[in-house]
């Protein structure tokens, strides 16, 4: 058996804690598994983006803003790691902890998120260049703005393939282990 170089040897590592941390969280928030409380996730995610949306705008106008964005951070954090543990990690798991059906869902998810973040990440692009260009560079608040904007595209981003992949899979199979499908099955 021939020995594996550098990439192999990391991508088996990346496959070996992804089923150790998989296993770790498998148990944790069992009644958020479900596709109708998944899709409250990512709609409570999708609310969150627009709260950051709002705050990277509102700091155009008002230089106290900022403040704002520690709501928005926290709801985020919430959100989030919640959502990522009830969808199994799909978004970003490696493609040898997953079946062929698991690993073509994720790349459509991922190819559209990355042709959605390209359009998005030019939100702040064309706000950046045009706003720099009519105010001279004299606008206090513009790059601070420009940063918030370009973070949340970019999260955005980052985020959408989980979402994607929670939104639309089916309820998972009850696992025969879980005293649920014992119960049921008596």
């Amino acid at each position: 058996m021939p020995e594996m170089n550098l990439v192999e040897r990391y991508q088996a590592h990346r496959v070996r804690r992804f089923l150790a941390n998989s296993e770790k969280w498998r148990k944790l928030l069992p009644s958020w598994r479900t596709q109708r409380r998944r899709r409250v996730l990512v709609a409570g995610l999708a609310v969150t983006f627009a709260l950051m949306l709002a705050v990277a705008v509102a700091c155009h106008f008002y230089e106290k803003a900022p403040l704002l964005w520690l709501p928005a951070s926290l709801l985020f954090f919430l959100i989030w790691p919640s959502l990522a543990i009830v969808s199994g990690r799909q978004g970003d798991a490696p493609p040898g902890a997953l079946d062929e059906w698991e690993v073509q869902q994720q790349n459509s998810a991922r190819s559209t998120a990355l042709s959605i973040t390209q359009w998005l990440v030019m939100i702040p692009v064309v706000y950046l260049v045009y706003g720099s260009a009519l105010t001279g560079g004299t606008h206090t608040t513009m790059a601070y703005t420009g940063g918030l904007l370009t973070l949340t595209m970019l999260m955005i981003g980052g985020c959408l393939p989980t979402m994607i992949l929670a939104w639309s899979r089916p309820d998972p199979d009850p696992d025969p282990e879980s005293d649920e499908f014992l119960m049921e099955a008596a």
